[in-house]
């Protein structure tokens, strides 16, 4: 096992290299100098050192600072050298100081809000749609802090002396809908933006290049990527990530190290996943678009694997009705999935809200996976069954569909 410091991968530093070369090599970058080719699993939950005031002293640095401490391993809830491997390479895809991965998503985004809670600043505004849980947690105000719900344009109006974060999901779960975010980071001014990344990754955008000062991902879709590992991990500079290690540290909110490998693994095939589904998922889209059993298609702009679509029939015979098509919540395999989020994702969210975020009963999302497209196609064109007699063409695209990357 790799027991050496947990930063010391970290420290190699290359010239500037291409997403697919980082996906492949980030985090890894000290495995030949050791004598090995795949990155180790250190499965230990503490470590020896005989050595107690100088332990004393790193505990003390990190309870100051939440930098990782010098040197080897305390703790398994302090920190760990594989989960570190995975959080030193997306860090490095999104083009960020650092990133700090957690259990889940949920747990990610409840330790920022925590962060900012703990400085006197419990106020958030966000902009819906929002996964389901995460506007749960603003709206119940399960940890203590207060939403202001606004649209993008009414951002800097919303804010307030006590507001601590501003939140918003683009590609926006399940709509689809996207926001500038150089704009919105603008209207933030001082307050950190924090953007949920999940459905874009950092193939197809990077937020903290467009003014995000933290970057959330649901680990647990295209950065695994294959339906077998639940985490989160928020992205973002060494200050912000220092207490983020601290509440992680006193919550216990972290990440397995077996979960941190195969996120590790699922980096490197990232971008040849993302743009293979997406090139399906527009395909799809297209065809959704011209079909007279299909309302409204959401497909976004900078384009990826989510399709989004709103059918003149029920919505539930879909669901019923697939065969090649998992019907399950989650999303970012590599098999393709469908869920109606008014019953399951996005169930949780009042239903005036939801409606009024464009959430519709008859609004199905699907993400797309690495199948082939005919296949998919034909699935979903049973599943639809026949239009009902006398239905018009009425299919809309709200979004163009983008091109195939």
């Amino acid at each position: 096992m790799d027991t050496a410091s947990m930063g010391a991968h970290a420290d190699v530093r290359t010239a500037p290299r291409a997403l697919a070369t980082e996906a492949v090599h980030a985090g890894r970058d000290d495995l030949a100098r050791q004598g090995l080719h795949a990155p180790p699993i250190d499965l230990s939950t503490t470590y020896p050192s005989y050595d107690s005031r100088g332990e004393a002293a790193r505990i003390d640095a990190f309870a100051a600072t939440g930098a990782e401490p010098d040197g080897p391993p305390v703790y398994g809830r302090l920190g760990n050298p594989t989960v570190a491997r995975f959080e030193t390479a997306l860090a490095r895809l999104e083009g960020t100081e650092a990133a700090v991965a957690f259990a889940s998503g949920m747990a990610a985004l409840s330790a920022v809000l925590l962060v900012r809670a703990s400085m006197g600043l419990r106020h958030v505004v966000a902009v819906r749609p929002l996964y389901g849980c995460s506007d749960h947690l603003l709206t119940a105000g399960l940890l203590g802090s207060e939403v202001t719900w606004t649209d993008p344009a009414g951002i800097a109006e919303a804010l307030r002396p006590d507001t601590g974060l501003v939140i918003v999901e683009s590609p926006a779960n399940p709509t689809l809908a996207e926001v500038d975010l150089r704009a919105v980071a603008h209207a933030c001014g001082s307050v950190p933006l924090l953007v949920d990344n999940t459905f874009a990754t950092p193939v197809l955008q990077r937020p903290a290049e467009q003014g995000a000062r933290l970057v959330l991902h649901s680990a647990t879709k295209y950065l695994g990527g294959h339906g077998d590992v639940l985490a989160g991990v928020i992205a973002c500079d060494e200050e912000f990530a220092g207490r983020l290690r601290q509440v992680r540290f006193a919550t216990g909110g972290v990440l397995h190290p077996l979960a941190g490998y195969l996120l590790l693994r699922g980096l490197s095939t990232l971008p040849v996943r993302v743009r293979a589904a997406s090139a399906n998922a527009a395909e799809l889209a297209r065809r959704l678009a011209a079909d007279p059993r299909v309302a409204h298609v959401h497909y976004p702009r900078i384009g990826g694997a989510m399709v989004s679509f709103e059918i003149h029939g029920d919505p539930h015979e879909v669901i019923a009705g697939v065969r090649l098509i998992t019907p399950a919540v989650s999303l970012g395999s590599v098999d393709t999935l469908i869920q109606h989020p008014a019953s399951i994702s996005h169930r949780i969210v009042d239903a005036d809200d939801r409606r009024g975020a464009g959430v519709s009963d008859r609004l199905l999302r699907m993400s797309v996976g690495l199948e082939d497209v005919e296949d998919l196609w034909s699935d979903l064109d049973q599943a639809l069954k026949r239009p009902d007699r006398g239905a018009g063409n009425c299919a809309t695209s709200h979004n163009e569909p983008a091109p195939a990357v």
